[in-house]
């Protein structure tokens, strides 16, 4: 009888052990932020004004992923907020038109690497910063 008792033992901490979560949904910790406009209004190096970006597509990756998980719209004041993830690995990037022409698409990621290490806590980004040109 007690052999049937550790193998069933043993099935339930391999269960459990197989259950660590990642990055992802499900937590208890925010990441939030801001997107900060450059518009040169078709002048560089002339800055014609700058302002947080509303309407803004925002995304986020979850781990080492090599596609984002999530979009975002900024809200009126250029914010967003990532909700309810757990412990792990982010990326946060929005595109930006590319202001040194290296690009053949004229586009750019701007991205920021965030790690989540504690549990009901927000992590706040630096602003990210794009052009419009």
């Amino acid at each position: 009888m007690r052999k049937y008792h550790f193998v069933i033992a043993c099935g339930i901490l391999l269960v459990i052990a197989a259950c660590k979560k990642g990055p992802g949904e499900g937590g208890s910790s925010h990441i939030k932020g801001k997107v900060l406009l450059l518009d040169y209004n078709g002048n560089y190096p002339v800055l014609d004004t700058m302002y947080y970006k509303s309407e803004e597509d925002i995304y986020i990756v979850y781990g080492e992923g090599s596609t984002y998980d999530e979009r975002f719209r900024t809200s009126y004041d250029g914010s967003y907020e990532f909700k309810y993830l757990r412990k792990g690995t982010y990326k946060v990037f929005v595109y930006s038109d590319d202001s040194t022409g290296l690009s053949p698409s004229g586009r750019i990621e701007v991205l920021r690497t965030i790690e989540i290490d504690e549990n009901r806590k927000t992590y706040m980004v630096p602003d990210l910063v794009i052009v419009k040109n």
